[in-house]
């Protein structure tokens, strides 16, 4: 019995000794930390900045609803999931997703109404990590996996993610999948440029940060046929901020003070 007290003490000081030091890394992002103790990071390895690489002070993104079908989601899901390595899975209760399609309801259950206009009942509405400019993901994650960059993107370090899932609990979007299996099986052909995942690890939409670091835009941009605009919300003269002044766009649970980047045109 006192072995097994003198054991559980030992743990414990342990413990608080752990979260002694987690508490010193607080506001710092995942980079941040690696740099400290001289290492790289896989997320700055990934996301590495090209000389002609796209720059903003806030990403945002822009959809217009008005010129969405299913062909076009389909295309937006396809070019992303197939450029992520995100995994085809048969098992639907796994299904790990960074795009996708849902129903306006669904997508907007606050501004439902019996009078809305019809075009919105059967139409495809595309949900992805709004990149919020107060995540609550980024508060809730213990080790600073998921950061937000000064740019506004909100990244995950998968080297840094332990499986806790409290991003998940935390985003309102149910934006972020949990990888329950080891989601390489399930990859047809892999993107040897961009990481794949491990079993027991969160994942989301990134904005394809990616690309913009050598001067591309996101891959579900260039697949939605103009249906997506994509730019710098602090920049009163790029195009995403004219398209906002000139069209009334809404956002997904704006009320709950995330702020986020993603606009709908309606």
């Amino acid at each position: 019995m006192e072995n097994n007290r003198r054991s559980f003490l030992k743990f414990a000081g342990v413990s608080v000794l752990g979260l002694g030091s987690l508490s010193l890394l607080d506001g710092l992002t995942s980079d941040d930390v690696i740099a400290a103790s001289g290492q790289t990071s896989a997320a700055e390895a990934t996301y590495k900045q090209a000389a002609n690489a796209l720059t903003a002070q806030r990403w945002g993104m822009a959809i217009d609803t008005r010129k969405l079908n299913d062909r076009i989601c389909r295309n937006m899901e396809k070019a992303c999931h197939r450029l992520h390595n995100v995994p085809d899975l048969e098992n639907k209760k796994h299904e790990i997703k960074w795009i996708w399609d849902t129903e306006y309801k669904h997508a907007f259950p606050a501004k439902t109404d019996p009078f809305l206009a019809e075009r919105f009942e059967h139409l495809p509405i595309p949900v992805l990590c709004n990149h919020c400019a107060n995540p609550p993901c980024v508060q809730a994650c213990p080790t600073q996996a998921t950061f937000q960059r000064e740019d506004g993107i909100v990244l995950m370090d998968f080297h840094r993610c332990i499986g806790c899932r409290f991003c998940m609990a935390a985003c309102p979007y149910g934006s972020r999948s949990f990888n329950f299996r080891d989601p390489r099986e399930a990859i047809k052909n892999q993107n040897t440029e961009f990481p794949t995942r491990m079993k027991g690890v969160v994942e989301k939409c990134n904005f394809c940060a990616e690309r913009l670091a050598v001067g591309k835009q996101p891959a579900c941009v260039e697949a939605s046929k103009g249906a997506l605009i994509f730019g710098d919300l602090e920049d009163p003269q790029s195009e995403i901020r004219q398209v906002l002044k000139e069209n009334y766009a809404i956002r997904r649970k704006q009320n709950l003070g995330t702020n986020p980047s993603v606009y709908y045109l309606v």
